[in-house]
């Protein structure tokens, strides 16, 4: 498949983009910061790109098979908008290019309710205060992808952590698996890469485990 991965040169694009190249598919890899990509390939394009810019994007997203979405910034009290942004310039994109498979990456953190069975320190402290503008953003990503015409697959993970291989992850519609707090890198991208190309999971939106 000839892929495109927004977000690239995150922890998990890069895992994203070694293992697609891995598994033979032609990937498009977009960052903001090209010259700083750590791979490199003949079936690999590192392109400038940023999400706020619709010219870039509908570039990127041109001639694909399918989309891949790991962008994100990290906690600020500062309203976000990235998210959801973000995501309407590319499915404005995907529109354009006839492009119909989406498998994007929020958080279980878009569960709009207070659930105690994720942790105290997190639904008490993390979620609502460091976390509640990137959240807000993440839950109207998720309205406007649930609202898109495109064949779309939601994944949800819980915090994120290295693992030195993929392991046997768990899924489910939900916002937090139950007793699995935490979310392998190496998971997610594998969980993205086995459904990018799976009718499976069109119009779902679920939550990835991991026991470590």
């Amino acid at each position: 498949m000839k892929l495109v991965i927004f977000g690239a040169n995150g922890p998990v694009g890069v895992l994203l983009t070694q293992a697609a190249l891995d598994e033979g598919h032609t990937v498009t890899a977009v960052t903001r910061r090209p010259d700083a990509f750590p791979i490199a390939s003949e079936r690999l394009k590192v392109v400038r790109g940023d999400v706020f810019n619709e010219a870039e994007v509908k570039e990127a997203v041109a001639g694909q098979d399918a989309v891949l979405s790991t962008f994100g910034v990290p906690y600020t009290r500062e309203p976000v908008t990235v998210y959801s942004v973000g995501i309407t310039k590319i499915l404005a994109a995907m529109r354009s290019a006839k492009v119909r498979r989406l498998v994007a990456v929020t958080s279980g953190g878009t569960n709009p309710r207070r659930d105690l069975s994720e942790g105290l320190i997190w639904s008490l402290i993390i979620k609502p205060f460091f976390g509640k503008t990137l959240y807000a953003d993440m839950r109207r990503m998720e309205e406007i992808v649930f609202a898109s015409d495109v064949d779309w697959t939601i994944v949800r993970p819980a915090r994120l952590v290295d693992t030195p291989t993929v392991t046997s992850y768990r899924y489910a519609e939900t916002y937090v698996m139950p007793g699995l707090s935490k979310t392998s890198r190496r998971d997610l991208a594998d969980f993205m890469l086995r459904h990018v190309a799976s009718d499976e999971l069109v119009g779902k939106a679920v939550a990835l485990g991991t026991q470590v």
